[in-house]
């Protein structure tokens, strides 16, 4: 019997074992999202437990806002078959850039779960500022966040992934802007941030896979957020400037990154690692 839907299964005249849908399903899985308090990260980790993935958003605040739990209970309120393992939202306070605080965190979620599956190391913050003039605190702290903080977060995952022996997906969240320099932006630690963590994702993606690990990262264009908009409203005109940067012309929506997400975590991704999956509108394809 074929251990593998599909074709070859199909012309073995074996039973099926599941359809190509199936292999989108996160049942009895435990993830971990960071920066899953708001915008993409909750967006992120909302997707994961439509799936039915147990998923623990891990951000600064020490206590989820009201948003955050309307989500929480929305997710608590899907409807699912008797047969169906329910996934849920968790939330965990907790600073990225503090290596041995995460990898204890991971810890923590794994006596209580019994296992970790998936790493979403999502957290990260935009600065901009005159590359002659880019003052060094400010400097170091975006490449501590975006970077330090994203390896400490994979690290404590993967060094649990590796214990248990489980066959983990790890993703990064890196950018556009870590391929492509933003027309007119002065976003050089930015993007020196999240072209290390491109290059991150190949890296520990070459390291983990003989580990059963799998690593990959998304790279987000021009998306609406909370940040997003902040930034916007300080310069007028600039939205439709940047919209007109890529070929659908237009800034792109949090849910737009379910899917990509959703496949990442999933077995349907499982012969792909140490790829970059560019979710930009096409900017970088000019």
């Amino acid at each position: 019997m074929s251990s593998r839907p599909g074709v070859d299964a199909a012309l073995a005249g074996s039973a099926p074992v599941g359809t190509a849908l199936s292999l989108f399903s996160l049942e009895g899985r435990v993830a971990l999202v960071t920066g899953g308090h708001r915008g993409i990260g909750l967006e992120m980790a909302l997707a994961l437990a439509e799936a039915g993935a147990v998923v623990y958003c891990l951000d600064l605040p020490t206590e989820p806002d009201s948003t955050w739990s309307k989500v929480q209970s929305y997710a608590n309120e899907l409807p699912v078959s008797e047969s169906q393992k329910k996934g849920r939202l968790e939330y965990i306070s907790g600073d990225v850039t503090d290596q041995k605080a995460m990898w204890t965190t991971v810890e923590s979620i794994v006596e209580r779960e019994g296992r970790i599956d998936i790493c979403m190391a999502n957290a990260g913050i935009l600065h901009g500022a005159e590359c002659l003039e880019y003052p060094a605190e400010d400097f170091k702290k975006v490449l501590n966040i975006n970077v330090s903080g994203v390896l400490f977060t994979a690290q404590a995952a993967g060094r649990q992934m590796e214990r248990l022996g489980i066959s983990g997906s790890i993703i990064l969240t890196a950018s556009m802007s870590g391929t492509i320099t933003n027309p007119n932006q002065h976003w050089v630690a930015y993007n020196t941030s999240k072209s290390a963590v491109v290059q991150m994702a190949r890296s520990l993606a070459c390291e983990l896979a003989p580990k059963g690990i799998r690593v990959n990262s998304i790279s987000p264009g021009y998306i609406f957020t909370s940040m997003t908009r902040s930034f916007l409203d300080t310069q007028p005109g600039l939205e439709a400037k940047l919209s007109a940067q890529n070929p659908m012309g237009r800034f792109g929506q949090p849910d737009e990154l379910r899917g990509v997400t959703l496949w990442l975590a999933s077995d349907a991704s499982s012969f792909c690692t140490g790829s970059d999956i560019k979710v930009d509108g096409g900017q970088c394809a000019w």
